[in-house]
This record gives structure tokens, sequence and C-alpha cells, in this order.
């Protein structure tokens, strides 16, 4: 007897054939490793040497801008940044170390088109930050100048927070925060520095006002260095209302306090 698809329900069918086209696929096209591309056993992962080298930031961590600790110093604790700092954010979490290891996939995924990334970048965003999204009310990404948007043609952060919202059901707001001004690179800048470059960047339109008044953000950006940048859009989101500014990255720069001042 031939094979038929007469009886077969019409949902049925359409799985049978996603299924078949994907295993056709992984026959023509074997998965490979999204960092060093060796023959890997899924699509969208790590080989265990790329994964192994990666460094995932887990408590003990400072109560405010997230920072690890190398010792428990006991729950509610802040580091010195945090002591001698008010952010207008109410604590900030990061997902990996800004290492060697990190730094070659945040830098494809920024730079270099690898937007194949995105699945598992923000699928260790939601994990990571399970307790910065939880009970908050919306997900706003850290926005680009249209100037810098035009030649990178798109914008990672929004990336990031768009997965980020779709995984756990957030609501997602990709231009309620903008950013008014076009800023010269914070790199090479100290932290008082680049305060200084960050100040009056980014605003709530009056019309969006609305949106914000008595809500919970989560702010989403690639890398926290010093905090200029985050902290500079939870002012512009509190000056508009909202109630509390939560911020979650993808990585986190771990250096010296005095190289941070």
């Amino acid at each position: 007897m031939g094979l038929s698809l007469e009886n077969k329900p019409l949902g049925g069918v359409i799985h049978a054939t996603i299924e078949l086209m994907r295993h056709l696929i992984n026959v023509a096209l074997p998965c490979r490793c999204l960092q060093c591309g060796i023959k890997v056993a899924a699509q969208n992962q790590l080989c265990p040497s790329c994964w192994g080298a990666l460094n995932f930031i887990t408590d003990p961590v400072c109560a405010g801008c997230g920072l690890p600790f190398d010792y428990d110093p006991g729950t509610e604790s802040y580091c010195g940044l945090c002591h001698g700092r008010d952010w207008a954010f109410t604590r900030a979490r990061s997902v990996l170390r800004y290492d060697e290891a990190s730094r070659e996939l945040i830098l494809a995924f920024k730079h270099a088109d690898r937007l194949d990334l995105t699945p598992l970048l923000t699928q260790w965003l939601a994990q990571g930050g399970s307790q910065v999204v939880s009970g908050a009310d919306m997900i706003v990404p850290v926005p680009l100048h249209r100037r810098r948007l035009f030649h990178r043609r798109y914008n990672q952060s929004a990336l990031l927070a768009q997965g980020v919202a779709q995984l756990i059901t957030l609501e997602y707001q990709p231009h309620l925060l903008q950013r008014q001004r076009h800023t010269p690179s914070q790199g090479g800048l100290n932290m008082r520095q680049r305060d200084l470059n960050m100040r009056g960047a980014f605003k709530v339109s009056q019309k969006a006002q609305f949106r914000l008044r008595g809500k919970i953000v989560v702010l989403v950006d690639d890398v926290f260095t010093t905090g200029a940048t985050v902290e500079a859009c939870a002012k512009a989101l509190r000056r508009a209302g909202a109630k509390e500014v939560r911020v979650l990255c993808l990585a986190r720069v771990i250096r010296p306090q005095a190289m941070a001042q």
C-alpha cells in the first residue's frame, strides 16, 4: 500500500513536513558552534570548549549594580561604587563577565551582523535576569541615535530586549525612549567623562509619558561598563513617570575600581 496523506489531519501533515525539512537541512548543513564553527549536536549552541570559556555572573553580587564579589559579604551588600552613587535605577544585573571569551561573541553580534546569535543571547538574558524581570510591566531597550542606527542598520539592545520580551511574554516598547543627541563614543573615557557625555542624551516624548506612569520598567543594554548610559536612560524614564527602573545587561566590565574613576 502506498503512503497516503488523505486521512492525516492538516496540522499533522504540516508538522511532519517541517520535521522532514529540518532533518534534511541538518544533514546537508550540519549544526555548528556559533563561536568557533565546529560541529555540535543542535542549532544555536556553543561547543563544550567555547561554553566552558564563558564566565557567567552568579551570586554573590552587589545589590545595586550587580558587580560580582570575590567573597560573600552578606545579603543586600553594596560595592564601593554604589556607596558613592545614588542611582536612578533600583538595581542592575548582568549575565556574563565581559572578558576575552564573551567579547568575541558580543562584538560579532554588535558590529559584524551576527544576528544568528540573537536566540542564544536572549535565552541567557531571560534566564540570568529572571529576578530583574519578575513583576515588571514592560521592557525598553537603550536606543541608538538615528545617525548610528543608519550606519549599523540595527540596534543590538533592541534585538535583545525584544527577544526577552517574547520569551517571558512582557510588553515591549522599542520607541518609548529616544536618543535626542548624538554622543561621541564612550571608549577611552573615565567615569566622570562618560557621565558628562551622556547627560541629556535621552528623553521620553510627552505623548508617550502616559505609558510610563506608575510602571516598573526593565531597561536592556548589551554591556554595562561604568553605568553612565543606563543611568542617563533611567533618569529620563523616571522623570517621565516610571515608578521603578531596573537594568538588565548581557555583560559586565569588571576592572579595578581605580580604572573606573
